[in-house]
């Protein structure tokens, strides 16, 4: 006989529910019905009343018995976090317990971010070999590259929302919070270059189709990137294709789309540009998540010394 489920069970699947319907991102819900599964199993059949700082304190250690790092608790602590914020929101609990224990503290890892001449050296000389569609390839580098975009709003890029005219790009960022990025020349070139083979590959899928209701479906698409059936391509086949293009062309077999990513924030800080607008073309909420990219200047700056000025050698 299945066991009803506990009052911690039923309140982690209304609030999972409330972030679904408040378009929280598909890797955030992902990981919180994870981590909470884990804290309604190990706290049971217990009340809101009886699971304290000291019983959250616990479920942190039971995940360090279990193994896991200090970068999975503290994920698990934010979703313990998250859920019971909800609940005070909704007025089911009073205080939030899971505020009153601290996060683990994390070593202070900055990725490492591709030089500008690296970035240059990338993009000007041709697509290795082994790039299966150059054309669609290079448009990829420029665009995660030139406008800072995320992994996941590349893919969902479609042809209308491109505006060559304005030079820009309608992004759906997370929570389908919308934003207009420009893109600059390099994107255009590629862009003039990938859309004409776009269209024939679409024509000649279309041609050798054996059923008419794949060709309306091939012809019907309308990803801006398809992969070789005609197809929008997914966030894994981009994150492939970018670090073994990556890794032929020179760069560090740790480079991934979001390598390029930080790559835009950090050199348009280095030459100058203001927090506020990279902020914007990236679509951080907050001002402190690009500040990040302040880190990454400065250690770039200490590094360019120490290589340079005669009293650091």
């Amino acid at each position: 006989m299945k066991q009803p489920r506990t009052i911690v069970e039923r309140a982690t699947d209304d609030f999972l529910r409330h972030l679904r319907e408040s378009n929280a991102s598909a890797h955030t819900i992902k990981a919180y019905t994870g981590d909470l599964d884990v804290f309604s199993a190990y706290v049971g059949s217990s009340d809101w009343k009886k699971i304290d700082h000291i019983a959250i304190r616990g479920f942190l250690s039971h995940l360090y018995d279990k193994g896991l790092s200090k970068t999975s608790v503290a994920r698990a602590l934010a979703a313990v976090r998250s859920l019971y914020r909800w609940l005070a929101q909704e007025g089911v609990v009073e205080q939030n317990p899971a505020k009153l224990v601290s996060t683990p503290r994390l070593p202070k890892k900055l990725p490492r971010v591709p030089t500008i001449e690296e970035m240059n050296s990338m993009l000007d000389g041709k697509m290795p070999e082994i790039a299966s569609f150059p054309k669609r390839d290079r448009l990829m580098f420029e665009l995660l590259y030139g406008c800072g975009i995320r992994n996941s709003e590349l893919v969902g890029i479609n042809l209308e929302d491109i505006s060559i005219s304005n030079e820009a790009i309608l992004i759906r960022g997370k929570g389908k919070k919308e934003r207009y990025v420009p893109f600059g020349g390099s994107a255009i070139a590629a862009l003039g270059v990938y859309l004409p083979w776009r269209q024939q590959l679409i024509a000649t899928l279309k041609s050798s189709s054996t059923t008419p209701k794949l060709a309306t479906q091939i012809k019907g698409t309308s990803a801006l990137l398809i992969n070789q059936r005609g197809g929008r391509l997914t966030t894994r086949s981009v994150g492939r294709i970018i670090k073994r293009i990556a890794v032929a062309k020179g760069l560090s077999p740790d480079v991934h789309p979001h390598t390029l990513r930080h790559a835009f924030g950090t050199h348009m800080l280095e030459e100058g540009a203001d927090l506020r607008a990279i902020q914007e073309l990236l679509g951080h909420e907050r001002l402190a998540t690009t500040q990040r990219y302040t880190q990454l200047s400065v250690k770039h700056v200490m590094n360019v010394y120490d290589q340079t000025h005669p009293r650091a050698k």
